[in-house]
């Protein structure tokens, strides 16, 4: 490995002071690194717009939250790029290392002893008109919820062709084994170890009490159609990030995308650790 891309938010002194130390080190490393340009100014540095830099690295490095991992996961689905996540922000359920261990992960990704994690993701297809419109790939979930004015939304359901319901919510959750301990999990849903191949349904607020989560299997293709007869509008969230206006009859198809996130877990990782420090698993 001879290229490195970093992603960093800058906004954070202690990223730039993280990184004026990590640069340098990599260089010491014979390693060719492209920083991201929203963060080179704070370095004197030469930056690099970030949609270029997955074809220009082997390896991408993210130093902050479980946010600008998501955004950076969309980035470099497509070209394959592996991740190493640094957690500098608050949950951090995505991100592998913290600050003080990075300077070891990265020796053994450079050693070649770093197993990589795949990572399913969801695409996403608006129709309307017959039309497909528009297309996202995303690592957590997909949201369908109300504007601030809407109703209840009826949000009719089908999967593989096959009606499933019509929820009265105010929204749907279509979410990965790594986006259930997100919106989904606040919204009831279960927890899905990240090996596990599949999605989940979560109704938000669900207004008929025998309705529950489910989980489908990966091969599944959720079609939802927002029917909103009181007006108002409704709108379809991207992993939180990335938001899109829908019209009454337009139609959203959420499947298994042909893409995963590549994750570098340089150390071994016990999930339920993980469950237990985030999520306060057994504490009173």
């Amino acid at each position: 490995m001879k290229r490195v891309g970093i992603i960093a938010k800058p906004q954070r002194p202690e990223v730039v002071e993280l990184l004026g130390q990590f640069i340098p080190w990599l260089r010491e490393q014979g390693l060719e690194v492209f920083l991201d340009e929203d963060s080179a100014p704070s370095l004197r540095m030469e930056g690099y717009p970030r949609a270029r830099i997955p074809a220009l690295a082997e390896m991408l490095v993210v130093l902050g939250g479980d946010g600008t991992i998501l955004s950076a996961a969309r980035l470099v689905c497509e070209a394959g790029v592996p991740l190493l996540g640094v957690n500098l922000g608050g949950l951090g359920f995505i991100a592998e290392v913290c600050a003080e261990d990075i300077y070891p992960a990265m020796e053994r990704v450079l050693k070649g002893d770093c197993p990589v994690e795949e990572r399913m993701m969801l695409e996403v297809g608006i129709h309307r008109h017959g039309q497909q419109i528009a297309s996202y790939t995303v690592l957590n979930d997909v949201v369908l919820n109300k504007g601030a004015l809407a109703r209840i939304i009826d949000i009719e359901t089908s999967v593989d062709g096959s009606y499933m319901t019509t929820f009265r919510a105010d929204g749907l959750i279509a979410a990965t084994p790594t986006g259930s301990t997100a919106y989904s999990l606040s919204a009831g849903g279960p927890v899905l170890h990240p090996a596990v191949q599949g999605m989940v349904l979560t109704p938000i607020c669900s207004h008929t009490l025998a309705i529950r989560p489910i989980v489908l299997p990966p091969s599944s293709v959720v079609e939802i159609r927002p029917m909103n007869p009181h007006g108002g509008e409704v709108f379809l969230t991207m992993d939180g990030q990335v938001g899109f206006s829908l019209m009454e009859k337009d139609r959203v198809v959420v499947r298994r995308s042909e893409h995963t996130t590549r994750l570098l877990v340089p150390f071994q990782r016990d999930f339920f650790k993980v469950l237990r420090e985030k999520l306060k698993w057994g504490h009173r």
